[in-house]
């Protein structure tokens, strides 16, 4: 198993969540966040913005469905045809176990 954070615009949050439903991915947990990437925030006239707020989902996955999840991020969240920066970043980690809290049942 698989865990993927998610980092998008805001604006592009409910498509990509949409788009993973459709697929067959529902399970997805959806955090308000603030950052910066390489751009280190963004200047508007003279004033820097130096946190910028964007949206974090975070889903537990088989490892056999990392390619088609990532593919439908990268697609469905980039900017344009060819994307531009803050578009966001997926990360992946390994999760050596899980617990479901209300039967404390293993669940890998």
């Amino acid at each position: 198993m698989l865990m993927l954070k998610i980092i998008v615009r805001p604006q592009k949050v409910d498509q990509v969540m949409e788009e993973l439903l459709l697929a067959g991915f529902p399970s997805i947990s959806k955090m308000d966040i603030l950052g910066r990437g390489k751009q280190k925030g963004i200047q508007v006239g003279d004033i820097h913005y130096d946190q910028i707020s964007k949206k974090m989902l975070m889903m537990v996955i088989p490892e056999d469905d990392k390619e088609e999840v990532i593919d439908i991020v990268k697609r469905t969240a980039r900017t344009g045809e060819k994307g531009s920066f803050g578009d966001g970043k997926i990360f992946v980690l390994p999760v050596l176990e899980a617990y479901t809290i209300s039967s404390g049942k293993k669940e890998l």
